[in-house]
């Protein structure tokens, strides 16, 4: 990536006109463990140094991530709180009837969303802007989820390609931990993103970036791109024909 720091610089000025243009004070995102989330905390950080918030939020999680999650945040001096989901995951779970039928898809979605609830009780308490980890690579296949990660207010590196992420996550210092794992939503046990997308992410971002790819790969990004349309945009709204 070329001008990696002007391109920070300009993140970080992108953030503070949009929080104050919102009348908003600072951000809160969560910190999964992962490198997304992690670089999304650091450039925040740069923007509001008194006023970036970051929560943990296992739900029956993998201990692993939190215990990376809590790395990044002591090496990027990130100010950090836990909130513990699994007894609220339970009980909803338990109230809708959810049983072993249930894809865990289905599941793991219900602990995306009852992450974005709680980022955004704490966003309302202390006047801050719900930041969201998604990049160019996972949105345009529509690899999130849905009022869930996507549930936010601004996204920073929502432009910049996984193998781009890489490049800001070595200059802003994230953790080698962070950056060498194998890339996870954390949703289930062993879950990998390049297992579920069915390609890897090199795959992805070569075809994003220049439409370079094995035709089987360019026809299934098509068909997730097609498909997650829903996703990126506001819900389609009836218009009454003229009386």
């Amino acid at each position: 990536m070329k001008n990696i720091d002007k391109q920070c610089n300009e993140i970080c000025s992108w953030l503070r006109e949009t929080v104050f243009a919102a009348k908003a004070k600072g951000v809160v995102l969560g910190l999964s463990g992962g490198i997304d989330s992690a670089v999304a905390a650091a450039l925040c950080k740069r923007a509001f140094p008194e006023d970036t918030l970051c929560l943990i939020l296992p739900c029956h999680s993998n201990p692993k991530d939190e215990e990376d999650a809590r790395l990044a945040a002591e090496k990027l001096e990130l100010r950090l709180e836990r909130v513990l989901l699994d007894p609220v995951y339970d009980i909803l779970s338990k109230s809708i009837g959810s049983d072993q039928s249930d894809s865990r898809l289905l599941l793991g979605n219900i602990k995306s969303r009852l992450r974005m609830v709680t980022l955004y009780y704490y966003a309302g308490k202390n006047n801050y802007l719900v930041v969201g980890p998604t990049n160019k690579s996972e949105l345009t296949i529509g690899y999130f989820t849905k009022h869930g990660d996507s549930g936010v207010d601004i996204m920073p590196i929502a432009d910049f390609v996984k193998s781009e992420i890489y490049e800001l996550a070595k200059y802003l210092g994230v953790p080698d931990e962070l950056i060498y794992k194998a890339p996870t939503a954390g949703l289930w046990k062993n879950q990998t993103d390049e297992d579920e997308m069915k390609m890897s992410y090199k795959e992805l971002d070569d075809y994003i970036a220049n439409g370079e790819a094995d035709a089987s790969i360019k026809n299934r990004v098509d068909a997730m791109h097609n498909a997650s349309k829903h996703k990126r945009n506001m819900p389609k709204m009836y218009k009454r024909a003229s009386v």
